[in-house]
């Protein structure tokens, strides 16, 4: 179900002057904290802005961002940030950009008060000829799963065309990809058919590891579904959606002259209800309860 007054957070002045979108939010000491893609309309396609509320909806911006690009691996823009927090750090994966034609790269920052960072670099190469044209969109589980870190992430096999891997790490900060074949594959004639990227951090429950994810037709929109994986083997599915979890429910294309897609990339368990923030039309952010 929509925020009924969506949307919740919408472009200002200055590096969020043209859009603010694709959100990440964490809850500490019951403050609501969202790292956010914002553009201004320059070359650079992101920088990430933080934001803060006391009930998850109403947010006060910091003036600058907090991640801005500052490496040749990221020169074109910092894009799409996903948080975790693991003991008293934050971990946050992000898409760097390094120009035009080049392929996206994973990234990896930390910090301890969500204001400074400390950038790791790209931390995933995949191995694997499927995923080899870019990687993107990684999303850690919190917790360890037989010793081990796990993230899923999408390779890119052509334009468009997408599906999910899974990685694992020891650290957090060195991640391999085992497995030769994705996870989670696009499906003919599925809301999903086209390509699959992962949303929030995946969340364990007693039932498996539930990962939100994005999924595109032959349309192009955005939608987003979730996965069911193992538990004990967080590469094999055990259930999967037929159907779209949340389409628009406006035209964001027309009100907000951008896009139809909704991306999702936090999910939160509070108040007794799931709460889920996504990005709507490549321009704004939105909440929806489930």
């Amino acid at each position: 179900m929509d925020y009924e007054h969506n949307p919740i957070l919408t472009p200002t002045t200055g590096f969020e002057a043209k859009a603010v979108y694709n959100p990440a939010v964490v809850i500490v000491d019951g403050i609501f904290w969202m790292l956010y893609r914002a553009e201004a309309g320059d070359e650079c396609t992101g920088r990430i802005g933080l934001a803060k509320s006391e009930e998850g909806i109403h947010f006060s911006r910091r003036p600058e961002p907090v991640i801005v690009p500052e490496y040749d691996y990221e020169a074109g823009g910092c894009e799409d940030p996903r948080i975790v927090r693991i003991g008293d750090a934050f971990y946050l994966t992000y898409v760097g950009c390094p120009g035009k034609g080049e392929g996206c790269h994973i990234c990896l920052a930390t910090s301890k008060d969500l204001v400074r960072w400390e950038k790791h670099g790209p931390v995933l190469q995949p191995a694997h000829a499927w995923a080899s044209r870019q990687a993107k969109a990684g999303a850690i589980l919190p917790q360890k799963i037989n010793g081990r870190y796990v993230m899923y992430f999408m390779g890119e096999v052509k334009p468009w065309e997408t599906a999910i891997g899974i990685a694992y790490s020891d650290d957090l900060l060195h991640w391999y990809e085992p497995l030769e074949e994705p996870v989670l594959l696009p499906r003919q004639g599925y809301f999903d058919s086209k390509g699959v990227e992962p949303g929030p951090p995946p969340v364990l429950l007693d039932e498996g590891v539930l990962l939100v994810y994005n999924g595109w037709g032959e349309d192009h929109t955005y939608k987003p579904g979730w996965a069911l994986f193992s538990g004990e083997q967080p590469g094999k599915i055990l259930a999967r959606s037929d159907e779209p979890i949340l389409e628009p429910a406006v035209n964001w294309g027309e009100r907000f002259g951008c896009t139809n897609h909704i991306v999702a990339e936090s999910l939160l368990w509070r108040k007794g209800r799931w709460w889920l923030y996504y990005g709507a039309a490549d321009r704004v952010v939105c909440l929806a309860f489930g």
